[in-house]
Parts: structure tokens; C-alpha cells; sequence
């Protein structure tokens, strides 16, 4: 990996010799000043090019900090790598060299990417980034290949989910700054996992947000749900763009970062004939193929859009995967009996055969929810575009009480959605926790300064979920407690069924990574049949010569059912019932094409086979 391959265009760049180059792109402004805090306070007047971008080269050795002086207002620099005061404080110069041992990690292909969704403040009781290194040998040994970190750019106060950061380039100073994200995904590589930061380029938080006092970043022509967009198509938004760009190359080089997850991609507003996102997505494969890495980039998009996931040669825009909120919802649906809000389009046994089989529901069928038809997905999209999980941050967090898919569903019913998942032709993604069935909620908190701001955030959370009585005891996002009470108890790996759990979803990644009809994601290399009756569903996959078939029963009673028998003689090698996962016992079967067997299942069980020979 080379040690320099690309050099920063914005922020404070710092030099060998202690001098240092601010630059800043800010149109809105006719004279800037830098001024320097610490060591030695002094005020510098910076040059201003045509374009609107002032800059100014002087001495700054890393730990200077400084502000920018527009007029009379004193603001962070936009492209701050670290606020050690968080988003309102001065910014603070960083040495670029950092000494890493990745040498030789050029990443991982997206078939082999078992991923783990984590959120640093409640991963560990410390909160930062040195706290999850000691517990990476734990995931490394439950099979994870990718770990998912959520957003860390930085946001007000230490509690937040990070979707509310206002400063896209700073690592948030409570988890430990650039220094702890660069040591954990160091420590991340050293252990064969690649690393996917959640990114967010569709809106910027309410406090601390001073971008629009620079340029044109925003654009008042469209209307969010977080309010007003980010300019990406009108004036002056090539800017705009280079600055988001910038952030993805300055994660990719300087962080060593893997792959990025694009938060909210259905919230970009943009009508340009060649869209931020196509941008994004080749400018960030170019540099990957310059540096000789594998970097992918995975969408959040509830549009249903395939034009995300398609190549730019057939007119897609070159995005490597997105999540698959569709199998989510009706294994969901199917499990818990839940049909509120967008839950309403799901919960059909049909549906759950469709998204195992395609890895999608909806591809231009009509949504109750919606009042209109959705979805675009077309059935030769590989399996490794989908990302595929029983539970994430936003399916977990969105609940008013944080509860978990184990606060919802029996024992029985976690080790069924732990085998769908895992045993799926798609891109498996397990949220913190879920292996050994944590206990905690997931709430949503944050820690705004401004206590205006503050109680309205409270207010528009129990407006939310006024239609519940209980909505009175919404828990408070402001308060530390909410916090708190979400950080994780890894104590329970070691605990009765959180045990047994655990050592099921171990087992079940250790299957997917050894048997070759589970490696490769090809729907052409898998046949999905559903039972409706028997409410089971039959998977099986098979290449290389290898051939598995799994049989789920998502019924609440005991179901039988006389299996299609491919060719071959076929050994029973896992059974969610068994008694080493604690489960309630069963009969062991096996069969061959001329001595065709009934498989009995308990309720919500499942059995894998495999093929002799």
C-alpha cells in the first residue's frame, strides 16, 4: 500500500517541516482570517482565489489549533480532521503519518463479507475505539469477516447514534479521535477484518452546523425530513461534490477504510444528468484500483432502485450492494405478527419465499403503506448486492423502547432467523449483540448542548409515538440514562441460552465459510420452494459439487412435510432443536433419492443436509 498516493485538497494540511496550509472553499466570504489559538495565538490574513477558496501556508505544527474569522464570527474549519472541544471549539492540526502494519491487506471481496454492525459509544462500558480492539479475537471467532462501525464524524456533546455530526472529516473526539479509528482499523486488518464506516452525504445536524455560512452547500430549491438538503446540482455545486468526494478519498487513504455504507441515499435531491452518487461511486472505484484495493460502496435506499446496483455501462450508477430492508420486514413481520407503519406491506408467507429467492419483495407492486406502487428490482441482480439481516441499528433503535428482536420472539424463533440469514445466497449483516441474544435495547440518544434544541428533540419524540398510551414514557433522548441503559452486557456470551445462541450462529458461519453451495452468492445456484400450508420454506444450494438444502418451519406448531428429493443420498449435519443449542429435541432424518423420508420440525426449527458423496 503506498505510503502518500494521495494528498489532501482542503482542511489543514500538514507539512514535514511544521508549516502547515489551510485551505477552505468559501465563496460567501470576501476576506478570511486564520487565527491560531494554540501554542501561540496570532491572526493571519489568507488569500482568496477566484473560486472563492482562501488558503494560507504558515507555521502549525500537529496540536496547533485554530478557527477561521469571518467578520465578526469565529467558525471551526469545515474540513477539521479533530475538534478536541467538539463541534462549537477551535480545530486542531494532525500529522498525517500515522505507522501502520496493513502492508499487505488489500481488502476483501464482497461474497466473503459476514458483516457486524457496531456503535462505539455503547459497544464497550469505555465507549472509544482502543476499548473494541481487546474484543475483536470474540468476533473473529464468531466468524465475522467485516465490521460495520457507525457513524464517527463528529457530533455534538458524546451521545449520539452520529447521523446528527455537522463536521464530515473530524473523528468524534469522545470515541478517541483520528489516532484511536486509525489503531482500531489497524488492529482490524491485523485480524483479516475489513472495515466499513457508515458515512452520512445526504443532511448535516442542527447544532454546529456553520457550512452555510461559507458557500452555497445548501439548497433551499428542495425540502428534507431533516430540512434543507445539501447542493448537489445546483449553483456552485461541483464544490459542493469535491468536498464530499474528498471525504471519501481522505477515508479510503488516510483511514485505510475498506468499504463505505451511504446512509439515506433515497434522501439526495438531484437532478444533474450525471448524479452525485455515479460521481461518488467511480471516483471512489478509480482510486481503489490506483491503490490496488478492494473498496465497496453499500446504499441505504427504501426506493427499491436497481439503478443503484447496475454498472454504469447499462446505465446504473455503480454502487457494489445496498441493504435489503425487504427481507428484513417479512421475516419481521412473519416472526413478531407486527403490521404497524411499513410493516403493513408485509407479513405474507409468499413474500419471505420472494426475498429469499430474489432478495427483494417489492419490484413494482402496489404498497398499502406507500398508496402507490414501488420497487424497480429485477431478478439478475447477483446475491451479493443484497445485504440481508434480522435486526440493525435503524430496525432496533426506531422501536420507542430500543427492544431487540429477543425482547420479541421465543428462543426458538432467534435461532430461525439466525439460520435464514446466515444460510441465505446474500451478504449476511449481524447487528452488535445479536449473537448471543443481548438483552439491552438499542435506544435512540443524543446529548445536544443548546437546550432549546434539546427539548424539542425530547417533544418530537414522544410526538412520534403520541398514538401509544404509553407515549408519555417515551424514554428521553437528552438524558444520559437513555444512553446508558443501551451499552451492551458481553457478560451474557457466557450465560445459558445467550450461550447456546452464540454457539449457533458460530456453527452457522463456520457452515457458510466451509461448504462451497454456501460461499457462492448465485440465485442461479439456489431454489427456494415454500409450503404455505406446512408454513415451511425448503433452500437449496448447491456448486462445486457441493449441494446443501436447509428446511425452515416458520409455523408456531410442529409441521411435517416429505422433502423434493434432489439426486443423491443427503445427511442431516445441523438441527436448531438439537440440545446443544438448548433446544427442545428432535428426531434425526436422513434420506436418499429412492428412499424418499417425511421431515418433522418443531416449531420455528430448522435442519441443514448435506449431500453424501
Amino acid at each position: 500500500m503506498p505510503a502518500e498516493p494521495w494528498f489532501p485538497r482542503l482542511g489543514a494540511i500538514a507539512h514535514p517541516n511544521s508549516a502547515c496550509t489551510f485551505r477552505v472553499w468559501a465563496p460567501f466570504v470576501e476576506q478570511m482570517e486564520l487565527h491560531l489559538i494554540a501554542p501561540q495565538e496570532q491572526v493571519i490574513p489568507m488569500q482568496r482565489g477566484a473560486d472563492g477558496t482562501h488558503s494560507v501556508t504558515t507555521a502549525a505544527p500537529p496540536g496547533t489549533t485554530y478557527l477561521y474569522r469571518l467578520g465578526a464570527a469565529e467558525r471551526p474549519d469545515p474540513a477539521s480532521r479533530y475538534q478536541p472541544d467538539s463541534v462549537h471549539g477551535p480545530s486542531q492540526v494532525v500529522a498525517r503519518g500515522f505507522d501502520w502494519h496493513d502492508a499487505g491487506w488489500t481488502g476483501l471481496p464482497l461474497d466473503e463479507f459476514i458483516l457486524y454492525e457496531l456503535h462505539v459509544g455503547t459497544f464497550t462500558p469505555e465507549g472509544t475505539f482502543d476499548a473494541i480492539i481487546p474484543r475483536l479475537d470474540a468476533l473473529v471467532d464468531l466468524g465475522v469477516t467485516a465490521v460495520e462501525i457507525m457513524p464517527v464524524n463528529q457530533f455534538p456533546g458524546g451521545r449520539d447514534w452520529g447521523y446528527d455530526g455537522v463536521l464530515p472529516f473530524a473523528v468524534q473526539n469522545t470515541y478517541g479521535g483520528p489516532d484511536g479509528l486509525k489503531r482500531l482499523i489497524d488492529a482490524c486488518h491485523a485480524r483479516g477484518l475489513a472495515v466499513v464506516l457508515d458515512v452520512v452525504y445526504n443532511h448535516f445536524g442542527p447544532e454546529g452546523n456553520y457550512l452555510r455560512e461559507f458557500g452555497p452547500y445548501f439548497t433551499d430549491a428542495y425540502q428534507t425530513p431533516w430540512g434543507t438538503p445539501l447542493n448537489f446540482d445546483g449553483p456552485g455545486s461541483d464544490e459542493v461534490r469535491a468536498y464530499f468526494l474528498e471525504n471519501a478519498l481522505m477515508w479510503i487513504d488516510e483511514f485505510h477504510i475498506d468499504g463505505l455504507r451511504l446512509d439515506a441515499t433515497h434522501a439526495f435531491i438531484d437532478f444533474s444528468a450525471r448524479t452525485f452518487l455515479e460521481e461518488l461511486a467511480a471516483t471512489v472505484h478509480a482510486h481503489a484500483d490506483r491503490l490496488g484495493r478492494r473498496v465497496n460502496l453499500i446504499a441505504e435506499n427504501d426506493r427499491g432502485d436497481d439503478r443503484l446496483l447496475r454498472p454504469p455501462a447499462l446505465g446504473g450508477y455503480g454502487l457494489d450492494a445496498q441493504w435489503s430492508d425487504d427481507l428484513h420486514h417479512v421475516l419481521h413481520t412473519l416472526l413478531t405478527g407486527e403490521h404497524v407503519g411499513y410493516y403493513r406491506d408485509f407479513g405474507l408467507f409468499p413474500q419471505l419465499v420472494k426475498a429469499l429467492r430474489l432478495g427483494f419483495v417489492y419490484a413494482g407492486d402496489y404498497s398499502s403503506f406507500r398508496e402507490r406502487r414501488h420497487g424497480t428490482f429485477r431478478a439478475d441482480l447477483p446475491g451479493r448486492c443484497f445485504v440481508v439481516c434480522a435486526q440493525n441499528h435503524d430496525q432496533v433503535g426506531n422501536r420507542m423502547n430500543g427492544d431487540r428482536l429477543s425482547a420479541l420472539v421465543p428462543f426458538e424463533a432467534l435461532k430461525l432467523a439466525a439460520g435464514i440469514v446466515l444460510l441465505s445466497p446474500y451478504v449476511p449483516l449481524l447487528f452488535m449483540g445479536e449473537e448471543y441474544g443481548e438483552t439491552a435495547p438499542f435506544l435512540y440518544f443524543t446529548s445536544y448542548g443548546d437546550p432549546d434544541l434539546g427539548r424539542a428533540v425530547t417533544q418530537g419524540r414522544r410526538e412520534e409515538f403520541k398514538e401509544h398510551a404509553w407515549a408519555s414514557d417515551v424514554p428521553d433522548p437528552q438524558n444520559e440514562e437513555t444512553f446508558l441503559r443501551s451499552k451492551l452486557n458481553h457478560g451474557l456470551r457466557e450465560q445459558g441460552q445467550h450461550r447456546a445462541l452464540l454457539d449457533l450462529y458460530t456453527a452457522l458461519i463456520r457452515l457458510r465459510k466451509e461448504r462451497p453451495a454456501l460461499r457462492a452468492l448465485d440465485k442461479e445456484r439456489a431454489e427456494v420452494i415454500g409450503y404455505e400450508r406446512e408454513r415451511m420454506i425448503v433452500l437449496h444450494r448447491w456448486a462445486d459439487g457441493d449441494a446443501l438444502i436447509a428446511a425452515f418451519n416458520l409455523g408456531d406448531v410442529e409441521s411435517t412435510l416429505t422433502l423434493p428429493v434432489p439426486v443423491g443420498a443427503w445427511r442431516e449435519i445441523l438441527h436448531s432443536a438439537d440440545a446443544r443449542w438448548l433446544g427442545p429435541g428432535y428426531v434425526p432424518a436422513a434420506w436418499s433419492t429412492s428412499d424418499p423420508a417425511a421431515l418433522t420440525l418443531p416449531p420455528h426449527a430448522f435442519a441443514v443436509f448435506v449431500r453424501e458423496g
